[in-house]
């Protein structure tokens, strides 16, 4: 896995947008929210939301542990792109952008599906 898999995926969600905050972190979003972080720099770690009922599970798996700073809204930090595989990417990221994305407000919510259609 790389930085490069990482983003086909998040921008193959729809209305996903990107941005560089922080001077070298690639975010992705979903209605002005992260739902994805990736470090351009070092060893390309990436950031993301995950059920709080995975959080222990996937906090104790080699290569992932608690995302500094995010860690009580339930992100996992990957220590390298390879610390899960493609299929699980797709899973994590997919599930990530839809629980962010759950709690946006009613009306953000609304004109982001008519951006879909």
């Amino acid at each position: 896995m790389d930085i490069e898999t990482i983003r086909t995926i998040c921008t193959q969600l729809p209305v996903v947008t990107e941005d560089i905050k922080w001077g070298d972190n690639l975010c992705f979003l979903v209605g002005g929210k992260i739902f994805c972080i990736v470090n351009l720099s070092g060893n390309h770690s990436a950031s993301f939301k995950v059920k709080d009922e995975e959080f222990e599970e996937m906090s104790d798996r080699p290569g992932l542990r608690p995302a500094p700073y995010l860690a009580r809204a339930k992100w996992i930090l990957a220590e390298k792109p390879d610390a899960l595989n493609r299929k699980e990417w797709e899973k994590y990221l997919t599930q990530s952008y839809n629980l962010i994305k759950s709690k946006l407000p009613l009306k953000v919510r609304t004109r982001l599906s008519s951006n879909m259609m």
